[in-house]
């Protein structure tokens, strides 16, 4: 019987083979968890010791990221991420402290996660190490101290859900696009507790970052994880390490199996309030926007502040308009400054803050004002997302964004390209 990618990943990490639907207990690769999640972690975690002065499994393998609130903005929060460099201390975990960028661009440009791995983390987003070929899940922080513990967790193996693009996805239209078009098919609840497996033609081109959005946004449909097929796949970010690609069997067995052919996709939009609420971008030009945002952990590589500044640059954003630019990492930051990405985005009119997560989140910086509508190429629009319920967020690629910046409407990219 054939399997798909996760039956393989998770029949690798039992020491026997599964399929869909089984319980089983498997070994992981990496774990790691956040400002937002690590300190109950590590809360839970000691209640599980005790006094017996066991340690984490595998400290080097269990990274934590300061990224969500940071710098913190509050005596509360700064005494968490207190308790985090502490206990990354004591265990000898590695830690990323302030400004070295958005947890899930670091486990990739710092190795934590290779493809064909199985990676656990305390945030839903984990999920975007499927670009890479990694079985990759986000579970709470009680779950994660388990696995601190043990190194271990049980799992019942996902049905899969394949969906193949087909054709070839025309100029301005890209990745985000693709999974704001692919989340509005299937809904938020389209995939729950399954795995997505993404193929086809269309993805060849596509790069690694490229790849990360369209897994990234498995979590948006409700999916346990999303791998996006190692066609074509080239590493980034100056990785150089070698690797089996892993496919499914071709007799392998789908929950499901859609087929788009994407030849006329055109950019994508999702509107107020929830990422699946998704339109063509003919439907909703013309709409004023305040506020521009290119950030997050599902658009903030140099590939995606490259594409504002081909936009922008010589240009100025509407005066009427905000725009604000957070890197996924301080490599991003660093390579925008060398290329100029970064003086290009800045002469337009853009601000930049460190790389972190808060303004996505509402957590840190960059809230909207009351009856503001933002531009965004974060992966979530939710009422309240970004730290104001009286705002009104649309979603979109960074093309999307830099164009609307420009004009003060939300703007189809086309006429910059």
């Amino acid at each position: 019987m054939g399997q798909t990618i996760s039956e393989k990943i998770l029949s690798a990490r039992s020491g026997r083979d599964v399929y869909q639907g089984e319980l089983t207990v498997v070994n992981v690769d990496c774990i790691m968890a956040t400002d937002t999640t690590a300190p109950y972690a590590i809360k839970a975690f000691r209640e599980m010791v005790g006094t017996s002065g066991k340690k984490v499994w595998n400290p080097a393998r269990f990274p934590l990221v300061i990224d969500h609130a940071a710098p913190a903005p509050t005596e509360k929060i700064s005494n968490l991420h207190v308790m985090m460099r502490e206990f990354a201390a004591e265990q000898g975990c590695p830690l990323f402290d302030v400004g070295a960028g958005i947890c899930h661009q670091i486990m990739v440009e710092e190795q934590f996660v290779k493809p064909g791995d199985l990676f656990v983390g305390a945030d839903s987003h984990t999920c975007t190490y499927g670009g890479l070929g990694a079985f990759a899940t986000g579970v709470g922080s009680t779950d994660l101290a388990a696995v601190m513990l043990t190194g271990k967790i049980w799992l019942k193996v996902p049905q899969t859900v394949k969906i193949e693009y087909t054709g070839r996805l025309q100029k301005g239209v890209t990745a985000k696009d693709l999974i704001l078009f692919t989340t509005g098919q299937l809904s938020i609840s389209g995939a729950t507790y399954q795995a997505i497996e993404f193929c086809g033609s269309a993805l060849h081109p596509l790069s690694l970052s490229s790849r990360m959005t369209i897994a990234n946004m498995s979590a948006e449909m409700g999916a346990k994880t999303g791998i996006v097929h190692p066609n074509g796949l080239k590493l980034e970010f100056g990785l150089d390490y070698d690797f089996t690609p892993i496919f499914p069997d071709a007799d392998a067995e789908y929950a499901k199996h859609y087929t788009f052919d994407v030849s006329s996709l055109r950019p994508q939009v999702a509107v107020p309030n929830s990422p699946d609420n998704v339109q063509e971008i003919s439907v909703v030009e013309g709409t004023k926007i305040q506020y521009a945002f290119i950030g997050s952990c599902v658009n903030a590589r140099l590939e995606d502040l490259r594409e504002a500044a081909q936009i922008l640059r010589g240009r100025h954003i509407h005066p009427n308009v905000r725009l604000l630019i957070t890197p996924a990492s301080k490599n991003v930051f660093l390579a925008a400054m060398n290329d100029g990405t970064m003086q290009t985005l800045m002469e337009a009119g853009a601000t930049f803050t460190n790389a972190a997560c808060g303004v996505c989140v509402g957590a840190h910086l960059g809230v909207p004002g009351d009856g503001e509508t933002v531009i965004s190429t974060a992966n979530r629009n939710f009422k309240g997302r970004m730290g104001n319920p009286n705002a009104r967020i649309y979603l979109g690629s960074a093309a999307v964004v830099a164009a609307s910046a420009l004009k003060g409407v939300i703007t189809d990219p086309a006429e910059f390209l």
